[in-house]
């Protein structure tokens, strides 16, 4: 792991695979460590230079104020799109998860030289809120119980892992492959103050974002090779919103991963990683 400097901030990145081969760029969800080691590892093997990076406020991102951001959803595209050109290798295929997905569509759509391919996983196309109305909102019950928890001492790693895990089997993931995810984003968060920790282990920074203007109408622009990928038990962004974004760009394709809610389970590394890797 290491970082970059683009488009004005320090990236957190961290690189599978030859430096030469063609470029696939992991947009964090909001850390790195969202796009598994497993599905990095058989991207490299199908002959990628796969780099996963952190969003701004997480990771070894530059971290400025999660409280109040003062930059938006555009500009986090625009850093995707530097990162590119700083890494070399482009255009190459950009792919996100959860608000990473929606950065993702915004870069697509905001410097379409950039990338040669897009994939989508466990987004929608629409702003943290209320969604429109044609789309499956969070589970009601679900969030209830997921935001009723307490908020742990964000300085006991062990508590915050187990915070995570608590998280993960609400929302229908693997508790104990969350616990260990919520100790490594701990060992990467730089302090222990809660914003700079809800901002790496819950990505409450995006949720205050300036993610104007709208870009679901721009989605029939994408006219380069998408994959979408949504879980069929996700309850935070049901399916639904997966299916949506798939029939808006023209020719995407959607991969349902049956047993799966939020996460990406390890199980799923090797189909995921072969309809990313068909895409070019």
């Amino acid at each position: 792991m290491t970082t970059v400097h683009a488009n004005g901030v320090d990236l957190g990145i961290e690189s599978f695979g030859a430096d030469d081969a063609p470029l696939v760029l992991l947009a964090g969800g909001t850390t790195m460590l969202s796009w598994p080691d497993a599905l990095c590892e058989r991207l490299a093997a199908g002959g990628r230079r796969v780099v996963r990076y952190d969003l701004r406020d997480s990771g070894e991102s530059t971290t400025a104020d999660p409280d109040a951001p003062a930059y938006t959803l555009r500009d986090l595209a625009a850093d995707a799109a530097a990162l590119v050109e700083v890494l070399g290798g482009g255009p190459a295929h950009l792919a996100g998860i959860g608000v990473g997905g929606m950065v993702a569509q915004v870069a697509a759509l905001d410097h379409p030289r950039a990338f040669s391919a897009l994939t989508l996983v466990g987004t929608r196309a629409v702003a943290p809120g209320p969604p429109d109305d044609d789309l499956p909102d969070h589970d009601e019950a679900t969030m209830g119980r997921l935001f009723g928890q307490p908020m742990p001492d964000w300085s006991d790693r062990e508590a915050v892992a187990e915070f995570t895990a608590a998280g993960a089997a609400i929302l229908g993931d693997d508790p104990a492959a969350a616990r260990v995810h919520g100790g490594r984003v701990w060992d990467r968060t730089p302090g222990t103050a809660p914003p700079v920790q809800m901002a790496n282990h819950l990505g409450m920074v995006f949720s205050k974002l300036d993610c104007t203007p709208r870009w679901r109408e721009r989605l029939p622009r994408i006219d380069i090779p998408t994959l979408v990928v949504h879980g069929r038990r996700d309850l935070f962004f049901p399916v639904g919103n997966g299916e949506a974004i798939a029939r808006e760009i023209p020719g995407a394709r959607l991969l349902v991963l049956e047993t799966a809610a939020t996460a990406i389970p390890d199980a799923a590394a090797g189909e995921i990683a072969e309809a990313m890797l068909a895409l070019g």
